[in-house]
């Protein structure tokens, strides 16, 4: 079994493109940027920037191009694909993701997505609730009870 699988999420360095194919179908092309910060041999701090062609289509590749502009975060989930062509006698690739999935990350300036935690207390004599609707056993469960 081989495995081609791509998962990326970063900025958008463009706003996405929408073209149609002849067929009638929709595809939008735009470019994510990731980066990595790690240190180098001297123990310096780097960090280096990749870029990521992403090609959508369908009704995503409309909401893509409806929602998502430049500096907008996204979570892109595909596969990676590349195409090559012929152009003033030279042969040229891209090597691009097809997105299955794209979701779109957190808009505003710096709020909390909605759904994130609420920050916590600090008081130390809080004891957790558990979420209702679970009726923990009241007894401890011995592990040489379990069956398997």
């Amino acid at each position: 079994m081989y495995i081609n699988k791509a998962i990326v999420y970063g900025n958008l360095t463009r706003d996405p493109e929408i073209k149609s194919l002849p067929s009638g179908m929709q595809v939008a092309t735009f470019s994510l940027a990731t980066n990595r910060v790690f240190k180098d041999r001297d123990g310096k701090k780097q960090e280096q920037a990749e870029f990521h062609n992403i090609v959508v289509f369908g009704r995503q590749a409309e909401t893509v191009s409806q929602y998502l502009k430049k500096g907008n975060t996204a979570f892109v989930e595909g596969r990676m694909q590349t195409r090559s062509w012929e152009q003033e006698g030279q042969k040229k690739y891209r090597t691009e993701i097809v997105a299955d999935r794209v979701q779109f990350g957190p808009k505003g300036s710096g709020a909390p997505a909605s759904g994130a935690a609420a920050p916590r207390s600090n008081a130390s004599d809080e004891q957790p609730t558990p979420p209702a609707g679970i009726d923990y056993p009241a007894e401890e469960i011995n592990p040489d009870d379990i069956p398997f």
